[in-house]
């Protein structure tokens, strides 16, 4: 599946940016469900963990594509 992902043209470097990203959204979520729901703040903790569960899979996909590029 890595090899598929570098040879579609992901680079490691992509998939860390994702993963910086998916930190900042989570946050970003998080405000605005706090802001915009009256659900309160349980709410609002769901959506930055969910958001936020995703950066260590970009991170660890970045690792596994470095190595990939590596192997080139």
């Amino acid at each position: 599946m890595i090899k598929k992902l570098a040879q579609m043209g992901l680079t490691a470097d992509m998939a860390y940016a994702a993963g910086a990203a998916s930190i900042g959204l989570s946050f970003l979520s998080w405000c605005v469900s706090l802001k915009r729901e009256d659900a309160g703040i349980d709410r609002a903790d769901r959506w930055g963990l969910f958001v936020g569960e995703w950066a260590p899979t970009f991170f660890a996909l970045g690792i596994a594509l470095r190595l990939e590029e590596g192997r080139r």
